[in-house]
């Protein structure tokens, strides 16, 4: 049950934009800008990071609605990447780079203060730009963000993974802005 009034049957961080729509179309400019603006990663790349740093974070809503939205976004042949990734902590199907990047996420999330130069070293070597480096880190950041906003309030979290395929499909194929 939510700490606070949200409307009823609408799940996570949508109930949270519904309600305060003075944030939360702000928030949905935000993750519009994140993980579907111009990037030197692809979308499904940019969702597969905010899935891993939801895991981690503990965030079910967060990490499902995102897995999910990779799927979407990830080719057929390349979907099984977030079934080893997020639900088997298996990185080995993932390039170099995006191993280096997940690094570098999940660094973000314990402290900014983790990442460390041989992070930036190891994901420059592997190929990541600039711009992937610096979306990499924003993503992390705002994940912690969103998924102590989610969890801070309790929000309705639906219970079965299968709850997520049709969010993760509008996700990827209409994106964050209403």
């Amino acid at each position: 049950m939510p700490y606070i009034k949200l409307p009823e049957s609408v799940p996570g961080m949508r109930s949270l934009l519904t309600a305060y729509s003075d944030t939360g179309q702000h928030l949905s400019a935000f993750a519009q800008q994140l993980l579907r603006g111009a990037s030197s990663l692809s979308g499904a790349e940019r969702e597969l990071i905010a899935a891993k740093v939801s895991q981690v974070n503990h965030c079910k809503y967060c990490m499902h609605s995102h897995a999910q939205t990779a799927r979407h976004l990830f080719s057929d042949d390349d979907n099984k990447i977030v079934e080893e990734v997020i639900f088997r902590n298996n990185d080995e199907a993932l390039s170099e780079k995006m191993q280096t990047l997940i690094k570098i996420a999940l660094a973000v999330q314990q402290s900014g203060l983790s990442v460390e130069q041989s992070h930036i070293d190891k994901a420059r070597n592997a190929g990541a730009d600039d711009k992937a480096i610096h979306d990499t880190v924003l993503i992390s950041a705002a994940f912690c963000m969103f998924n102590r906003y989610v969890d801070g309030l309790a929000t309705l979290t639906p219970d079965e993974p299968e709850d997520y395929v049709m969010m993760g499909k509008r996700l990827a194929e209409s994106g964050y802005l209403k």
